[in-house]
């Protein structure tokens, strides 16, 4: 008996060794944040958060399930409506806002919402990963808020996840689709002749999320955010303006729900259940353009590429130095570009 104590403590100190080791390992891993990014952070946090609801804003239902939606509207009359859909696990605060304002300086009735499990759309409690909803169910919560706001057509603009969800509305919906832009997305992520999506990216995205959720504080939610996107960014040096994302992270723990920390596991399972889109994307009758950046560390390029060559008549922009992500300094070549298709 004495032995077997003896063994069992054994185990047990080199089961927490090897805990307290990990625990190690993760929390010097990841990114290296920017200089000063604390005294920034500190100094948001002290500070009123601005408000970043600028638009008419509205719920509504679409298979049940409660849908959150913001319209802005340009200074002068509509030349047209963009319908914005954002990536995995992302709200509709995940968009740039001077993306946004870069669509209505340009004339156009710019609508965001928040996908089903986050922000403040209804949160999935009793999701079934034996029957997860699809992509497609996705794209007709944003069909759902062109319906509320009485739009017949809109001109669509998804991101990676947001861009295969983008991809699905035209194909399910084409009779509500003015054009599609599918920016650093993918037509079918399991494609085995392209390169993969990347586990390391991923793996990193996790153990970010464990070193920073050690110790939960506003702070380092906000420092998981940046952590985030340097990863995303992969090699392209773009600068961080962590004033912004700072005020974005706060404005969403202080002033709707929080982030949803069961979202990415049900999208991802949305993703995995909707398979490719390739023979549909062939069919496509419609203004597309096909964005994805030359340095995108998690979704490669040649997933953009073979979206372009399947798509008829797909016109293409391939940016140096742009990861996974859209950068503020990216955002004027972004814009004009899409606006050429708009037009």
């Amino acid at each position: 008996m004495k032995f077997i104590k003896i063994v069992l403590k054994s185990i047990g100190i080199i089961i927490l060794s090897l805990i307290i080791g990990a625990s190690i390992y993760i929390y010097n891993s990841g990114p290296i944040l920017p200089d000063h990014t604390d005294e920034i952070i500190e100094e948001v946090i002290a500070n009123p958060i601005p408000e970043l609801i600028k638009g008419k804003t509205g719920i509504v239902t679409s298979q049940g399930i409660q849908i959150w939606y913001e319209s802005i509207l340009p200074k002068e009359s509509p030349k047209g409506v963009i319908l914005l859909i954002m990536g995995i696990s992302n709200d509709a605060l995940g968009w740039p806002e001077k993306f946004i304002q870069s669509l209505t300086d340009l004339g156009y009735q710019v609508i965001r919402y928040d996908h089903r499990g986050t922000g403040l759309s209804d949160w999935i409690e009793n999701f079934d990963n034996n029957k997860p909803y699809s992509l497609s169910d996705m794209a007709s919560d944003g069909v759902s808020v062109l319906d509320a706001l009485e739009i017949e057509k809109a001109n669509i603009i998804g991101v990676s996840m947001g861009g295969m969800i983008a991809q699905h509305l035209a194909i399910d919906y084409p009779d509500r689709v003015q054009s599609l832009t599918s920016i650093m997305s993918s037509g079918n992520v399991f494609d085995q002749e392209l390169p993969p999506i990347s586990s390391e990216v991923a793996i990193d995205l996790i153990k970010a999320a464990i070193k920073y959720s050690i110790f939960s504080s506003e702070k380092n939610i906000v420092k998981l955010h940046l952590a985030s996107r340097i990863i995303l960014m992969g090699e392209a040096s773009q600068d961080l303006d962590i004033k912004e994302i700072s005020g974005n992270v706060l404005y969403n723990i202080r002033k709707r729900k929080g982030y949803n920390p069961n979202v990415s596991g049900q999208h991802q399972a949305a993703v995995s259940a909707s398979g490719s889109r390739y023979d549909n994307l062939k069919k496509l009758n419609l203004p597309t353009l096909i964005i994805h950046g030359a340095s995108d560390p998690f979704i490669p390029i040649e997933h953009g590429k073979k979206c372009a060559n399947l798509i008829p008549n797909a016109d293409s922009l391939w940016v140096e130095n742009m990861g996974h992500d859209i950068p503020n300094e990216l955002i004027p070549l972004i814009s004009n570009k899409i606006f050429e298709i708009l037009e």
